[in-house]
């Protein structure tokens, strides 16, 4: 078990509609700075077969995909105590204030990547934000209950929920 802090800010601008929260970055996303970093993570394929576009392969083209629809991402914990990239391992939480980024942004509908994330953000978060949340499946390489085809199917919620 390792305290962890998240070292990397959330990403989004003015424009933002949706919200993408995971719980904690993995080892390879806080070693690379940012999100859903790890080769086998399903997220950045995943988001590109639902938006019908090639996967974004560098940081850079990770972030213009994300302003091009309107999406922000973040994570629910701001420090917690981690084995690994774990999140059945996640203790003593402390939560990122999510309520700030709906204020500076245009968020409408807000997404959870796993079950973890789902469970903080309304244990810690749901108050300051009264906004509802979606839950996802985890894009998580270790979430293999789920093919990619299911989580595609999962994750066009996302598409369909933007406001134009």
């Amino acid at each position: 078990m390792a305290f962890v802090t998240h070292t990397f800010e959330a990403f989004y601008n003015h424009d933002s509609e949706i919200l993408i929260l995971g719980s904690m970055p993995s080892v390879k996303s806080r070693e690379l700075g940012f999100y859903y970093m790890h080769p086998q993570n399903r997220f950045w394929l995943v988001l590109s077969m639902v938006f019908q576009e090639e996967v974004p392969s560098s940081i850079h083209d990770k972030k213009d995909f994300l302003i091009r629809h309107k999406i922000a991402l973040w994570d629910v914990i701001k420090t917690c105590t981690i084995n690994g990239s774990s999140d059945a391992s996640i203790k003593n939480v402390k939560v990122n204030d999510i309520a700030s980024i709906i204020k500076k942004s245009n968020i409408k509908r807000i997404y959870t990547t796993g079950k973890k994330a789902h469970e903080l953000y309304y244990k810690y978060c749901y108050k300051d934000t009264l906004m509802d949340a979606v839950c996802l499946y985890s894009p998580s390489c270790a979430n293999c209950k789920y093919s990619i085809n299911d989580l595609v199917d999962n994750y066009k919620k996302i598409k369909t929920s933007q406001f134009k």
